[in-house]
């Protein structure tokens, strides 16, 4: 796919994985819009980029709406990464005194990693099936799993549960839009230099870095949209999750 001139949307695109992902859009000549909550600094980010802002609420519907239409009057909405979700709950099954954790808690994980991806996954692939086809393909989708989706440590069952579930959405949903000429790829990072962790003590994400095969780093933001822009160029690369992260494997905890 040549995004040079393709209109493309960014969800979470305010910050760490989206926002680095929008830059490297507009760097290949994208026009871009970026969806996020509307409490994030999306209108500061997408002025910075040239990209265009619009509020959003991934597992909402009617909310999708609005940066969905954004970037069709930019052209053909071509090619969506969707970076927006959260981290897990770090709640064990049962806690020290034997009580279960709470299922909301779970539920609440879920709805946005989970049924948040397929709701941008089904409204932007029912946007781009009314596309011309341009080199075989009429769009592009790259969604965001984990390395949790592999190797989840105690703690993150909800969290690896929804990414482990969007892995597997990735090659049912190539197949199902294959006849609509769309693409669907996944990535799944593994420890990022992202907002998320800057949280985290300094020793605690050089202990991390430190567990990287190699690199010894966390990854870069830029890491990540390097690879979801080479997705969504190589028109060959179809249903595939590919890990990013340095041959980590994750411990137990």
């Amino acid at each position: 796919m040549d995004l040079d001139g393709a209109s493309a949307l960014v969800t979470g695109g305010a910050s760490g994985l989206g926002a680095a992902t929008a830059q490297a859009l507009v760097k290949a000549g994208a026009h871009v819009v970026i969806t996020d909550l509307s409490s994030s600094d999306g209108d500061a980010v997408a002025d910075r980029l040239g990209a265009r802002f619009v509020a959003a609420d991934v597992t909402d519907e009617t909310s999708l709406t609005a940066p969905l239409d954004a970037a069709e009057e930019l052209g053909a909405l071509r090619a969506v990464v969707h970076c927006a979700g959260r981290g897990g709950d770090r709640l064990r099954v049962l806690d020290k005194e034997r009580k279960p954790a709470p299922l909301q808690s779970f539920v609440d994980v879920v709805n946005v990693n989970l049924f948040g991806t397929y709701n941008v996954l089904r409204l932007a692939a029912a946007r781009m099936s009314a596309n011309s086809l341009v080199d075989g393909d009429r769009g592009a989708i790259v969604l965001t799993a984990s390395a949790a989706a592999f190797e989840g440590q105690i703690g993150q069952t909800s969290y690896s549960a929804s990414k482990g579930a969007v892995h597997a959405i990735t090659i049912v949903a190539a197949r199902d839009l294959a006849s609509w000429g769309i693409r669907v790829n996944t990535i799944a990072p593994g420890t990022f230099d992202t907002p998320m962790l800057a949280r985290l003590r300094t020793d605690i994400r050089e202990g991390l870095a430190a567990t990287v095969p190699h690199p010894k780093r966390l990854g870069d933001p830029e890491d990540y949209a390097d690879l979801a822009v080479s997705m969504l160029r190589n028109g060959y690369l179809n249903g595939a999750t590919i890990r990013l992260d340095g041959a980590i494997r994750m411990a137990p905890r």
